[in-house]
């Protein structure tokens, strides 16, 4: 069994710092590890496989910091509504309806979808969340994995928190490390402060991060105002959530004082972009955030409110969008946008150093753009390529871990017309 890998001939772009890439250049992976990376060939070693990547682009895989990747099961069932009347009518009245078997497929779904746009990291909080890293074990990818806990109900949240706390005690670091379990509350307006209190001592308690919705909407901030007399994250710092390592979806509406305050206790956010768009929520300060040294990566949300789960996309609008709001070409340039789809990702997310990009000793996550079609030619800065030009179909080879997941644009972990027999299924049962 081969366990080192020579790729030669691409054009390298390791996101490990702005503007670096090689024209023709080499990356060396051993053990799920990169091990070498640079111009030029490099130095070949007997025994090695070697992989030609000449015409593509070779970058870190993707990372999608947030979404509920069985929501795939619902694209398109429940679109253009305010996000309270698209949750409450038509999305958790469905949810109470599917089983432990539809969120299986479900995700399995979602996984082929972003493994061929090249996520080899994604974010998840649901439920039946055992039967989520199952489907994660089988792909191959990394999981950042949460039960959903929902306080508001009359067990005040308790069942989910003792399902987090098993869940944890199965799953946590395992597959080799590539699932990480983390708790999820859903947002302050579901999860009151004394929910809130009780999940930061779990995650002392079980060494484990937490992730939630914050400041989604101007709804849910004046909801919290006229609640508890603050705004949402002085809600979540003041119940010891920001103690321990936090990552906040969405984001959007902040104060100036709310940001202070998360640059403070280091809280991390997943930016979600088209979600936020499609939902009508609004535009997240992104230049601020950066601006004040918050740690920001990109999310997808779920396939019913965005409607796919291409990475890619939400880099793009991440470098457009803030550019049009601010009337301002540079307020996030083609490099921030690439790094935060990748290894700023992986820091909002707590991963390991290094994660996300392509640098020796990282994980051997990464992913072949094929640099071939027009939309892609000519070739001047690939960065400003990748970001502007190239799309999700690009993609034609992903590597995780050390494995392939995809070759020349061939699942290598998954069985796609398996998977969708199976979600062609369950969507029937839905219309019934």
């Amino acid at each position: 069994m081969v366990v080192r890998t020579r790729i030669i001939g691409g054009v390298v772009i390791p996101v490990t710092e702005s503007g670096l890439w090689y024209e023709n250049g080499h990356v060396v992976v051993e053990d799920g590890r990169i091990v070498a990376v640079g111009p030029g060939e490099g130095s070949p070693v007997p025994g090695e496989a070697v992989v030609n990547a000449a015409g593509k682009y070779v970058l870190p895989g993707f990372v999608n910091a947030h979404g509920h990747a069985a929501m795939a099961l619902l694209r398109g069932y429940a679109d253009d509504l305010p996000l309270m009347d698209w949750l409450q009518k038509k999305v958790w009245p469905i949810e109470d309806r599917l089983t432990g078997e539809d969120i299986y497929w479900g995700t399995m779904l979602a996984l082929l979808e972003m493994i061929e746009g090249g996520i080899t990291t994604f974010a998840d909080m649901y439920f039946h969340m055992d039967r989520v890293a199952e489907a994660v074990a089988q792909a191959g990818v990394r999981g950042v994995l949460s039960r959903g806990i929902i306080g508001t109900g009359p067990d005040e949240g308790r069942g989910a928190i003792r399902e987090s706390r098993e869940f944890a005690s199965r799953w946590h670091g395992a597959e080799g490390g590539r699932i990480t379990v983390t708790l999820g509350p859903h947002a302050p307006y579901t999860c009151p402060p004394a929910v809130l209190r009780q999940v930061a001592e779990v995650s002392a308690e079980l060494g484990v991060g937490i992730q939630i919705h914050l400041s989604e909407t101007r709804s849910e901030v004046e909801q919290i105002a006229a609640s508890h007399g603050k705004s949402p994250v002085d809600v979540c710092a003041e119940a010891g959530l920001f103690e321990r390592p936090t990552v906040v979806a969405h984001a959007v509406h902040l104060t100036e004082a709310d940001i202070d305050l998360m640059a403070r206790f280091d809280v991390r956010v997943a930016h979600n972009p088209g979600s936020n768009l499609k939902l009508g929520s609004g535009v997240a300060p992104l230049p601020k955030l950066l601006q004040r040294g918050v740690v920001v990566g990109l999310g997808t949300d779920g396939a019913a409110s965005n409607n796919n789960l291409d990475l890619l996309e939400e880099i793009r609008l991440a470098a457009l969008i803030h550019k049009g709001v601010g009337e301002d070409p540079i307020a996030v340039d083609a490099d921030t946008a690439l790094a935060l789809g990748t290894r700023e990702g992986a820091r909002a997310l707590f991963l390991e150093e290094g994660a996300g990009t392509l640098a020796p000793g990282a994980p051997a996550d990464l992913i072949f753009m094929d640099g071939s079609g027009p939309h892609l030619l000519p070739l001047y800065n690939p960065i400003s390529q990748v970001v502007y030009a190239a799309k999700s179909g690009d993609v034609t080879d992903v590597m995780c871990d050390g494995r392939w997941l995809l070759r020349d644009r061939q699942h290598q972990t998954l069985d796609r017309d398996k998977i969708l027999f199976h979600v062609s299924r369950i969507v029937e049962g839905f219309t019934r």
